[in-house]
């Protein structure tokens, strides 16, 4: 695990693909709208979603790709304490979403599932997402 390190100006790592096409799965989540994400609440999205879709699968083996790193860490100091002492420890990584980013490939989902993926995960992401097929 990388351990991020606190910088005196919101520094942001930078990725090298941008995630704008489908590159793995046949079947991919793109946001239509562009917010933050914290990464606790995408670690609890994520298992939540691999245990619908190994329900809906059934025996067959579905792949899922997850195209979102966190670049962003989130530092927080009490209210009460007074200037000068310090930027405060690391609670937790983000990461900003734009809108056309590519959240999750699948490959081998049924077709009449697709849509309730996408119900499910527009409920818990909280942001504007769409289907999009190769």
């Amino acid at each position: 695990m990388q351990i991020r390190k606190k910088t005196h100006n919101k520094e942001v790592i930078r990725g090298k693909r941008k995630f704008q096409f489908l590159n793995s799965g046949i079947l991919g989540i793109k946001a239509t709208s562009s917010g933050r994400l914290l990464k606790e609440k995408w670690e609890v999205t994520k298992r939540d979603l691999y245990k619908k879709i190994k329900f809906f699968c059934g025996g067959r083996r579905c792949k899922i790709w997850s195209t979102l790193e966190f670049n962003s860490t989130l530092t927080k100091l009490n209210v009460e304490s007074r200037m000068g002492k310090g930027k405060g420890p690391i609670y937790s990584n983000s990461k900003f979403i734009r809108e056309g980013k590519i959240l999750i490939e699948f490959s081998q989902i049924p077709k009449h599932k697709q849509k309730e993926v996408l119900s499910f995960l527009q409920k818990k992401l909280g942001l504007r997402i769409k289907l999009v097929n190769l």
